[in-house]
């Protein structure tokens, strides 16, 4: 019986050290590999201005550590130049259906350029990467002669985070984020809550920044986002200071928000517009 018992423990055991082993293997290679593991570019672009009959400039522009950017300046005689900075998934192809939306409805000049690493653009994504890419996009809008009030951000999801540093770098007319996030330690807790915070390198800060943030603001939630937690961009609301705007959209997800929100939706980005 004695040598059943202990034959019991060594199997016990043995099986808790497996698992104990493949739980740190596992958090050895978040640690290792973190960016592959938090970025989702595709390369190959799926439409082009051309597929939703815009008229668009071709886009190439080099960063201050030298990467060239590529995408699209699509129209020219907008009364106000939006720079869109996209989710993490796929590219700027991929929000082209958007663009001629805020184009054609609300008379936006809109620039659409590819973090590094996605589309056409050179480099490999990071967080200190894509702050360089917004930089790079606001000099590409005030090099064609647009001024400072003129020129909006407009985030989405992970494009947030870099909509808000480049708010507290450069001036603007306005900001507006679409399912934002309060961090990415944050976002990392709801979704891997048995990763110690400590081991996440990027931060994507939201929650500490946009407070310093003075530009006018729009945020508009998801009610059913099933990616960032709604409670999360409600708290970041609650954080910004005046002058600011919330719109929840019924029954949107994280990736139908302008499809699923509609005529409302639209609605909210012309009245926010105007009052700037």
């Amino acid at each position: 019986m004695a040598a059943v018992t202990r034959s019991f423990v060594t199997a016990s055991l043995l099986t808790g050290g497996l698992l104990l082993l493949g739980l740190l293997l596992a958090v050895v290679r978040l640690v290792l590999r973190q960016d592959e593991l938090l970025y989702f570019p595709t390369r190959e672009i799926s439409a082009t201005p051309d597929s939703f009959g815009l008229e668009a400039e071709e886009l190439a522009r080099r960063t201050e550590d030298g990467v060239t950017l590529r995408g699209w300046r699509i129209g020219r005689s907008g009364r106000l130049a939006l720079l869109f900075f996209h989710g993490n998934a796929g590219n700027a192809g991929d929000r082209l259906e958007r663009a001629r939306i805020l184009r054609r409805r609300l008379d936006l000049d809109v620039f659409l350029l590819d973090y590094r690493g996605y589309g056409r653009s050179e480099g490999a994504p990071s967080e200190e990467g894509l702050y360089r890419d917004a930089r790079a996009a606001y000099r590409t809008a005030v090099d064609a002669g647009i001024p400072a009030n003129r020129i909006i951000l407009f985030g989405e999801s992970l494009g947030c985070a870099v909509a808000i540093q480049l708010a507290l770098e450069r001036p603007c007319a306005a900001l507006i984020l679409e399912t934002p996030f309060l961090s990415l330690p944050a976002m990392a807790r709801h979704h891997y809550p048995l990763v110690p915070r400590f081991l996440i390198r990027s931060r994507f800060d939201n929650g500490e920044k946009i407070g310093r943030v003075s530009p006018p603001k729009l945020f508009l939630l998801a009610e059913r986002d099933e990616i960032v937690p709604p409670a999360q961009s409600r708290r970041l609301f609650e954080l910004a200071r005046e002058p600011k705007r919330l719109y929840v959209i019924p029954g949107a997800g994280h990736n139908d928000t302008y499809a699923t929100g509609g005529e409302a939706y639209w609605n909210e980005w012309e009245e926010f517009l105007e009052n700037l």
